[in-house]
């Protein structure tokens, strides 16, 4: 409360026939009237509507789960009770999946004093997946699921986890479904920033985050073999999971808790960093995180210094203009000993550097090879590449 009040009139708003829609309402221990409002809903809603109460929980896997327990439909939709539907939402969703036979579907989020995720919106995609798309970015579980594919693989949320637990199902119901949808023409969810601030998302401790971390890595290593797509797919816990952890708060972080977090990434990086992961990112990027894969601190603290201060890093063109450099802290400085690839752009952020010459040659090349690794065994590519 007050946001329930209009994510529930934002359901009774809906353009879906009433009929095809049930309301599945968890009331996780609230103490502001929340209950006693759904109740009322209830009893004026054209649609069924189930209210459960139950006691806290102290997080959204459980009352999630009880939910998807008492599910009928053959889609269901996870609707946060600050947020807020646009009113064609539902049955374009539905549309969309009933047209595709599609397992998933995705509709555009907009914010509300609130910044959503934007980089899977270009266009509405009839039928995609998470490898030749963006969506592996957004991970909440504001989607519409196909209730077959989750019961069939038993899928649930993870109630050991105080956040990112949605990530982790999203993920799953990304590498299960039979096609991914994706509604970008119309603003179907309102992600709402509230006035408290007071977001699962934004609580708790650090040492949360590394869990989540541990958590999506471990799933998308155990669904997906070793090689270029796995890769891909680390991308997303290195640098919306891991990487904040040493950003700007790590200068104001006491020394034991800069110890601790890098203990906690310690085992995350032996096992999932490396160099293909690595180049998927931007020099900043990368270059921040391999100084936590070798355990040099001190250098990290002079790096996340530079990044806050937004500085801009020298650019070095070699090779006739087709390598470039950015001189982050300890560039070529042979105390520090970190390897000039790290510092090395690739051409998506070279290309705004004035003289930079795009290796055509090296450029066909490198997706010679990417193709050939797909389409060969592990040990013919090897015997290819020598």
């Amino acid at each position: 409360m007050p946001y329930l009040v209009e994510c529930l009139a934002s359901v009774e708003g809906q353009t879906l026939d009433p009929a095809r829609m049930e309301v599945i309402a968890v009331d996780d221990g609230s103490t502001d009237g929340t209950g006693e409002y759904l109740e009322e809903f209830a009893a004026r809603a054209a649609m069924p509507v189930t209210v459960i109460r139950q006691e806290n929980s102290g997080g959204p896997s459980g009352p999630r789960n009880v939910g998807l327990g008492k599910a009928a439909g053959r889609y269901v939709f996870f609707l946060d009770a600050d947020d807020r539907l646009g009113p064609e939402a539902l049955a374009r969703m539905v549309a969309m999946a009933d047209k595709n036979n599609t397992d998933v579907v995705l509709g555009k989020v907009e914010g509300i004093n609130r910044k959503p995720p934007q980089s899977m919106w270009g266009r509405t995609l009839d039928r995609t997946d998470v490898f030749s798309s963006n969506i592996k970015f957004t991970l909440s579980a504001q989607k519409l699921f196909r209730r077959s594919l989750l019961e069939h693989h038993g899928m649930r949320f993870d109630e050991s986890l105080w956040t990112g637990e949605d990530a982790l199902f999203t993920m799953e119901a990304y590498l299960r479904a039979d096609g991914v949808s994706v509604v970008a023409d119309y603003p179907c969810y309102y992600l709402v920033g509230r006035d408290d601030g007071k977001h699962v998302t934004k609580s708790g401790s650090y040492t949360l985050r590394f869990d989540s971390a541990r958590a999506l890595m471990n799933l998308i290593a155990d669904m997906v073999p070793a090689g270029p797509r796995r890769d891909t797919l680390m991308v997303r816990p290195f640098l919306v999971t891991l990487l904040p952890q040493f950003g700007p708060k790590f200068l104001k972080d006491g020394d034991d808790v800069r110890a601790k977090k890098m203990e906690l990434a310690r085992p995350l990086m032996d096992a999932h960093w490396n160099p293909e992961i690595a180049r998927r990112l931007r020099v900043h990027e990368r270059l921040r995180l391999h100084l936590v894969a070798v355990r040099r601190p001190d250098l990290l603290l002079d790096v996340v210094e530079f990044v806050r201060a937004k500085k801009q890093a020298g650019a070095l063109l070699e090779k006739r203009g087709t390598r470039v450099y950015f001189a982050y802290p300890h560039f070529r400085v042979k105390k520090a000993g970190v390897p000039d690839w790290i510092y090395l752009a690739e051409p998506r952020e070279a290309r705004a550097v004035a003289g930079y010459r795009e290796d055509a040659a090296n450029t066909f090349l490198r997706r010679a090879v990417r193709r050939l690794r797909r389409s060969l065994p592990t040990r013919e590519v090897k015997a290819a590449a020598a």
